[in-house]
């Protein structure tokens, strides 16, 4: 009876308990996820939010450039459109602002 006790117990300490079989590998998969949320997922959150506020304070007279690189000055804006005045025929072209790339200068600006 010693004997099986004793087999049991050195068979129990050569397993080793849950976390020495598999703690390495947990602790691996946490930091990979960590790591692609700081590198990956935050920065562009960080960026959407950069372009959703610039979108937001638009005005009338900021001087922008869309996707398609055509760069005019805000004439009007409505809710999800915006008129360029692209020219100095004053051409004027209704976009979309999620078709704006940036704000190069503001109308406080000029």
């Amino acid at each position: 009876m010693n004997q099986i006790l004793t087999f049991l117990a050195a068979e129990e300490a050569a397993k080793g308990n849950w976390f020495t079989q598999y703690g390495g590998t947990i602790i691996l998969i946490v930091a990979m996820i960590a790591i692609f949320y700081f590198f990956m997922y935050r920065p562009q959150k960080k960026q959407e939010k950069e372009a959703k506020e610039m979108k937001d304070n638009l005005q009338v007279g900021d001087e922008i450039t869309t996707i398609g690189g055509i760069i005019g000055e805000v004439v009007s804006i409505k809710d999800e459109t915006c008129v360029i005045e692209t020219t100095r025929d004053k051409c004027k072209i209704r976009i979309l602002k999620s078709a704006i790339s940036k704000v190069d200068v503001h109308a406080n600006e000029k």
